[in-house]
C-alpha cells in the first residue's frame, strides 16, 4: 500500500502531535521510538517541501521606472 504524502501543514500538525506525546513521558519505549522515527520523517519531508518552495520565490526589485520587476531568487544584484 502507498504512503500518503502529507502536506506541510498537515506534516506540522502531525509533528506538534507527536511532540506532546513524548513530552507527556508516559508512552511505553518502543512506541516512543516509533514516534521518534515517524518524527524524523516528517521533518525530512518538511524540510523538502521548504526547500522546494524556496526555489519558487521571486525575487522583486524596484526597476528603474520604480515598478516591480520579477527576478530569479538566487539573481545576482
Amino acid at each position: 500500500m502507498a504512503k500518503k504524502t502529507l502536506t506541510f501543514e498537515q506534516s506540522m500538525q502531525r509533528l506538534e502531535e507527536i511532540v506532546r506525546l513524548l513530552e507527556r513521558g508516559d508512552v511505553p519505549l518502543e512506541e516512543s521510538l516509533a514516534l521518534f522515527e515517524e518524527g524524523s520523517g516528517l521533518i525530512a519531508q518538511c524540510s523538502k517541501l521548504l526547500d522546494q518552495a524556496e526555489q519558487k520565490v521571486i525575487k522583486l526589485k524596484k526597476g528603474s521606472d520604480g515598478a516591480p520587476v520579477e527576478l530569479p531568487f538566487d539573481a545576482e544584484e
